[in-house]
This record gives C-alpha cells, structure tokens and sequence, in this order.
C-alpha cells in the first residue's frame, strides 16, 4: 500500500514536470518562430504584454478545461446537506474552496512557468517597457526631445535601427532590462515555491485528518475510481447490450440467430438523437417519438403504421455453423 501510494504522488510530480518541460519548450519555438518586437512607441508595451501575459491566460483554461474536477464541480447537483442548516452549507462551501483550490493549483503549473520562463528569458519584458527607461543614458542632451528620445528607446530591441554612435546606450539599457525582467523572473518562482509550501503546511495544520487519515484517503480515493470506472465500463456495455437486442433482435456475438427485427424510422431516430438521452429504464430505447409505444425484449410487435420499414421479420434462421 505504501509503495502504490508513493507511485501515485509520483505520477503526479511527474505529470506537473512533463507539463512544465513542454511549457518551456514551447515558449523557445513560440519566441524563436513567432516573436518580433515592432520597435515603435506605444506598440512595444502592447505587443510585449500579449506575449506575457496571453499564452499565460490560455494555458490556465486549458489546464481548468482538462482537469476532471473542474466538471465534477461545474456539473455536479446541490447536496442535500445544504437544506438542513448553516453547519451544512458552510461545510459544503468548506469543501468547494478546497475542490476548487486543488483544481487551481494544478492549473497554474503551466501559466506560471511559461510567465517564469519568458521572463528568465527578458526577450518580450525588454520590448515591452525599453521605451520607459531613465533619461540617464543619454545624458543632459538638450537638442533630443522627450518625445524623440522614446522613439530612439523603443527601437533599442532592434540593433539594426540603433545609429552607431547609441549603440553602447542601446548595451547598457539591454543589460538592464534584462537583469529586472530576470530577477522578477527568480522572484516568481520562489514566491510560487513558498507559497506552495506554506499551503501544505497551513492544509495539513487545519485539516482534521491525520497522516495517516489522509493517506487512507488518497489510496481509497484512488481505489473507488479503478473501480468505478471497471464497473461503470462493464455496466454500460451489459446496458447497451439489452437496448441493441431489442433494436436488433439479436446481440453481436450471437452464435444461433433465430429472429431479427428490421427496425422503423423512428426508432432510429430515437436512438440516435436527443431521445436517447431520456432513458431512465431498460424499454425507454424503444419509446417512438409521436406515439409513445413501446415493445418488449424479443417482441415481434409493430407499430401503428402503414410503412413497409416498419416491418417485423419474424421467421429468419440462421444455422449455427460452429
């Protein structure tokens, strides 16, 4: 038990590394492919920021939208705990927050190092706010304009539109941008670190399992998922079975056929729409739209209707071969 245990917090450091090396190498084909800084003022700071911060934004829904949780808790019903008083409702909106802090936390893997990333990187932060540096690089020079003196800033990222005399301004303010985007870049992964420690700390103080409580609990977790999933797999299959008998009359993998149905319009089109989500019993698959009739599991009877489709073939044999 312990070592199946420790399999599956493995499984889960891994997934959150595979998540972030993918990250990572797609952010250096997205900045090497797609990124190109136009150098022009009141551009840079836009086009800078998308490449930050959107991918980032992206990333976070996608990583709410494939986590099985997050529609656990979209789709899931109101408990009945939340009618009978405050205790219950508190507890239920206890237990959301902490739902909804796992499925957070999972989530920002992927947002968080793409933001740690292109930041270590200094690429997008230096065309972001080069236009924004201290006049301190150009000295006391009157005859350059405020105005002049950002446009000459904003083509920084781009050596080929720096004259040559600028050229050891445009090294010095590079270096300098780089070194605030990389030390913002050093502060982000270790507030995330901190923060992330301090969570499981605070989440272990507060809870009112013990170690071994929650270590029962994430394996019984785990245990009545496999399960669930195994009986719900052979469930449906044994469920899906009885319907396509009755459709049909006989069921794949029958070795002595001895009767078939030839099934009407109708029913096809009720197992194929919006009908069939209405079952709530094992004949609901055999209900017509209009009216309503139903047949029974190896029934030969037929509806209403003058439509030759609708036909119940009743005396096809078949030998058994094997």
């Amino acid at each position: 038990a312990h070592v199946s245990l420790f399999m599956l917090e493995v499984k889960v450091i891994i997934a959150n590394a595979i998540i972030a090396i993918l990250t990572i190498g797609g952010q250096q084909l997205f900045s090497f492919f797609t990124f190109s800084c136009p150098c022009h003022v009141g551009q840079n700071l836009i086009y800078g920021l998308a490449f930050l911060g959107v991918p980032a934004l992206i990333l976070l829904i996608v990583g709410y939208a494939l986590n099985n949780q997050t529609w656990r808790l979209v789709t899931g019903k109101r408990s009945p705990l939340q009618q009978e008083g405050t205790r219950n409702h508190l507890l239920q909106c206890k237990l959301t927050c902490f739902v909804l802090c796992s499925i957070t936390g999972r989530a920002l893997v992927a947002p968080v190092t793409w933001l740690a990333v292109t930041l270590i990187n200094g690429s997008f932060y230096v065309c972001a706010v080069s236009e924004y540096v201290s006049t301190y690089y150009f000295g006391g020079n009157s005859n350059i304009t405020a105005s002049e003196r950002r446009k000459i800033l904003a083509a920084f990222p781009c050596s080929q539109l720096v004259p040559p005399e600028l050229s050891r301004a445009k090294d010095e303010v590079i270096l300098l941008l780089r070194y605030q985007s990389q030390v913002a870049g050093w502060l982000l992964i270790a507030v995330v670190v901190i923060t992330v420690f301090l969570s499981y700390c605070l989440a272990s103080c507060f809870s009112p399992l013990s170690f071994l409580h929650f270590r029962y609990w994430t394996k019984y977790v785990h245990n009545e998922q496999e399960l669930f999933d195994e009986a719900m797999d052979q469930h449906s299959r044994l469920y899906a079975m009885q319907h396509v008998r009755k459709f049909f009359g006989f069921a794949p993998g029958s070795e002595n056929v001895k009767e078939i149905r030839i099934p009407s319009l109708r029913e096809w089109q009720a197992i194929s729409g919006l009908a069939f989500l209405k079952l709530v019993d094992e004949d609901c698959i055999c209900r017509y739209c209009s009216t309503g009739e139903t047949y029974g599991e190896g029934s030969a009877t037929k509806p209403k209707s003058g439509h030759s489709d609708e036909r119940t073939l009743n005396s096809v044999k078949t030998e058994n071969t094997h």
